[in-house]
C-alpha cells in the first residue's frame, strides 16, 4: 500500500510503538493523529512534534471513543488509517485479592478497546481508499505468560478478532495487518525489566519493530514478525510445552506465592 498522502489515527501515541510509529509516518508525509490519555504527555508530544494533531481519548471508554469518531472524522475527513495500538501490561499473581473490575482492566484496555474503535470507524474507513486497520498485538499472543495472565489472554483474542475481521473485510478494499510485536524496550516492559523478570538484553528497539511494521504495510503483508516473534511462532506449533515451561520461569517466586 501507499505510505504517503495518508491520515492516519494511532492510539497510544504518546510513547513506545505509538511514538514511534507517528514519527515515522509523518517524516514519510502523511497526516498523522495521536490519541492517550495524558494531557501532559500529549502536550510534550506535541511540543516535539508541533505537526501532530493530538486528542485525549481513553479506548477503555466507550463516550471517550464516540467522541473521538465525531472530532477526527469532522477535522479529517481523509482519515483512512487506524492503527490500534494503545495497551497496557501488568503483573498479576491470580492468589492475590483483585477488584473484580480492575482485573480485566488489560481485557478493556487491549481488546476491547481496538474491538470498539473497529465498530466506531469502520463505516468511514469503508468509503476510503488506500484505508487500512493495524492491530498491535505480541508474542505473547502466541503462549501464555503466566506472570501477565490477563494481558496474554487480551492480546490472544486481538489476534483471533483480528484474523476474523480480515475474512469479513476482504471484499471491502480496507487491508488488515497484525504486528505480532516481540518485548521491547518501551514503557511497557518497564516494571518486567525493573526486578528481572524479563531479560532486558532479549528486548528489541521499539523503532526496529515499526521499522518491520512499515515495511509490512508498503508490501501489503498480513501479519509481521519482527524478531523473536518469528521464533515464537515456530516453536508455539512444534514445541508448545517447552515454550510454555520456559515462559513460565519469568517471575516464577512473584506469581506462585500465596
Amino acid at each position: 500500500m501507499e505510505l504517503s498522502n495518508n491520515t492516519i489515527l494511532i492510539t497510544g501515541g504518546t510513547s513506545g510503538f505509538g511514538l514511534e510509529f507517528a514519527k515515522r509516518f509523518l517524516a514519510l508525509g502523511n497526516t498523522v493523529i495521536i490519541t492517550g490519555r495524558n494531557q501532559e504527555k500529549l502536550d510534550e508530544v506535541k511540543s516535539m512534534f508541533p505537526a501532530i494533531h493530538t486528542f485525549r481519548s481513553n479506548v477503555s471508554f466507550t463516550e471517550d471513543i464516540e467522541e473521538l469518531f465525531e472530532k477526527v472524522t469532522d477535522q479529517f475527513p481523509g482519515l483512512n488509517i487506524l492503527i490500534n495500538n494503545a495497551g497496557e501490561m501488568r503483573k498479576i499473581s491470580l492468589h492475590h485479592h483483585h477488584n473484580l473490575v480492575d482485573i480485566t482492566r488489560e481485557i478493556d484496555i487491549n481488546l476491547m478497546g481496538p474491538v470498539r474503535m473497529v465498530q466506531q470507524f469502520l463505516p468511514h474507513l469503508k468509503t476510503r481508499k488506500n484505508a487500512a486497520i493495524v492491530n498491535v498485538t505480541s508474542g505473547i499472543a502466541l503462549m501464555p505468560f503466566p506472570i501477565a495472565p490477563i494481558y496474554s489472554a487480551s492480546k490472544s483474542g486481538l489476534r483471533a478478532y483480528t484474523q476474523a475481521l480480515r475474512v469479513q473485510l476482504k471484499h471491502t478494499g480496507i487491508k488488515v495487518l497484525e504486528l505480532v510485536a516481540p518485548g521491547s524496550k518501551t514503557p511497557l516492559n518497564d516494571k518486567f525489566t525493573e526486578d528481572s523478570a524479563v531479560d532486558e538484553r532479549a528486548l528489541m528497539k521499539p523503532e526496529k519493530i515499526v521499522e518491520a511494521a512499515i515495511r509490512g504495510m508498503k508490501g501489503d503483508q498480513e501479519e509481521v514478525y519482527p524478531g523473536l516473534s518469528k521464533l515464537i511462532r515456530v516453536l508455539s506449533r512444534i514445541a508448545p510445552k517447552f515454550l510454555i515451561a520456559q515462559a513460565g520461569k519469568a517471575g516464577r517466586d512473584f506469581y506462585t506465592s500465596d
